[in-house]
């Protein structure tokens, strides 16, 4: 049995690099087969993971030798942090290693939103119309206000971004010291003027009981009109049905939702936003490049190696 246990798909050099020091077993789609994966599980002292294997109090009941979960990724919500610290197992996740990725995609799709139909012209612009007023009446992102609502690693990567987009940065956190020397990258405030100052709000908490329908209904009522919304955090941190209320009512001006509450959407949710203006879903994946894929790997399989020591 193996010492190292990859449940999910890693890039290949860099478990290749595992695989030539330590006995490792790899099986992409191992998180889907929960008899084999607690078997497996048995002997392993470090498990390898994304977003899909559950750390649960049931694997970890069926790995006693278990000293590292290596997340590739920084969301922890798969992972029984508690129930790791108990067992005495370290939960180290890649933190920072897709921050790049992710904070390419905020401004991609704000600048997206921002310009309206702008980018959706190529059925009309193929057919022969060329409707420039229709197409032409978005906004610059410079000079606008972006609010970052969770202001660490990846937050302040998003904020260096829209700094460098002659954006005016604000910023709320719960946690982070008043003297945290990231504070110089933005101007800290509450998330009710946070709330009512931004143009682009960028959500980069973690998906707690507290933060669970943090944006939602009241919040949209007090956001500028035209405000966008874009949530690569989790799902659940933006109230879904108060985004689409707000859509429709013309109210919020857009929103890019990489994460949401249940995922892949149920039906309801999908027939939610059918035929909504100015939305963008993508399937969690703004924190997914070819180059973030092969940051995370190397993360983890570092924290592996320190964790378990040199190779056997």
């Amino acid at each position: 049995m193996a010492d190292v246990l990859i449940s999910e798909f890693m890039d290949k050099p860099t478990a290749q690099g595992l695989i030539a020091e330590y006995d490792v077993h790899w099986d992409p789609d191992l998180w889907g087969k929960p008899d084999e994966l607690l078997s497996q599980v048995a002997s392993a002292r470090a498990i390898i993971v994304r977003n899909a294997t559950q750390v649960n109090t049931t694997l970890l009941a069926a790995a006693p030798n278990l000293e590292v979960v290596a997340r590739m990724g920084v969301g922890l919500d798969n992972i029984d942090v508690a129930a790791c610290n108990a067992q005495g197992v370290q939960v180290c996740p890649s933190i920072g290693a897709n921050a790049a990725s992710v904070a390419e995609y905020v401004i991609a799709t704000a600048m997206i939103l921002l310009r309206g139909p702008a980018y959706y012209a190529t059925p009309d612009v193929v057919s022969g119309t060329w409707d420039r007023p229709k197409f032409a009446s978005g906004v610059e992102l410079g000079g606008r206000t972006m609010g970052i609502v969770g202001f660490g690693s990846i937050g302040q990567v998003v904020g260096a971004k829209a700094a460098a987009m002659d954006m005016n940065v604000i910023a709320y956190d719960a946690v982070m010291a008043d003297d945290d020397p990231a504070w110089d990258g933005a101007q800290r405030v509450d998330l009710a003027e946070l709330v009512a100052n931004s143009d682009v709000i960028s959500l980069h908490c973690p998906l707690l009981p507290t933060t669970v329908d943090l944006i939602g209904g009241p919040e949209f009522a007090k956001m500028k009109k035209g405000a966008i919304l874009i949530n690569s955090a989790r799902g659940g941190i933006a109230n879904e049905a108060a985004v689409a209320n707000a859509l429709k009512s013309g109210h919020l001006g857009g929103a890019a939702l990489d994460t949401l509450a249940v995922e892949p959407i149920d039906k309801a949710t999908g027939a939610m936003f059918a035929g909504v203006e100015n939305l963008i879903l993508t399937p969690h994946i703004a924190g997914v490049t070819q180059e973030s894929n092969r940051r995370i790997a190397q993360v983890a399989a570092q924290n592996v190696r320190r964790v378990l020591g040199a190779a056997k």
